[in-house]
């Protein structure tokens, strides 16, 4: 009788740490998917600049926060900043960066054109998105292996048996299976739009 009472606040604690297992199972799965929106593709995405910050009165500052991003056409992005004063920090900041882009500016409003990205391009950003689903894999890995460990330490100290040790091994094991299958889902898609001539 005794033995059950102990029993439940254990069940209850092997759920609460699946549970936090998950949440930081999905927040890898979040940001290999905010990576993977920086990296470009033959398309316009305003989510390409969210990398891009500028130094705004002594502070780094995100684009998105000081300036309205369209996208009017499928290959232009344009940059309305609410203070014109940065716009040729804006403009210094995007060539500076990585995206290999070319803005120009009428003096209001910047417009950054997204060329076609050449076959060699395709490649290399492809290469990049797979390294980047890698990293997104060993960070689901590393929370499975923490929580692998700590079921054993539930046993060791004899908090759970092992068939509870064992259940719950098998329910982290498919929650690193289904995360897993999520980031290599996002690949598929990201390298698609990458190779879309």
């Amino acid at each position: 009788h005794l033995h059950r009472r102990t029993r439940e606040p254990l069940m209850a604690s092997i759920d609460q740490f699946l549970i936090d297992a998950t949440e930081r199972m999905e927040k890898s799965v979040q940001a290999t998917h905010d990576h993977f929106n920086s990296v470009r593709t033959g398309r316009a995405s305003a989510a390409l600049l969210d990398r891009i910050s500028i130094d705004y009165y002594g502070t780094p500052t995100p684009l998105r926060n000081i300036a309205t991003i369209n996208v009017p056409e499928a290959r232009l992005l344009t940059i309305q900043p609410f203070d014109p004063s940065v716009l040729k920090q804006i403009e210094r900041s995007i060539m500076e960066s990585d995206l290999g882009l070319q803005p120009s500016t009428d003096g209001k409003v910047i417009r950054l054109p997204i060329p076609q990205l050449t076959e060699e391009r395709r490649k290399e950003y492809v290469k990049v998105v797979r390294q980047m689903a890698e990293e997104g894999r060993v960070a689901v890995r590393n929370v499975r292996r923490d929580a692998m460990r700590h079921l054993e330490e539930l046993v060791k100290s004899g908090e759970a048996g092992d068939d509870e040790e064992r259940a719950a091994e098998a329910r982290v094991q498919k929650l690193t299976d289904d995360h897993i299958g999520k980031i290599d889902d996002l690949l598929k898609h990201k390298e698609a739009d990458i190779m879309e001539v």
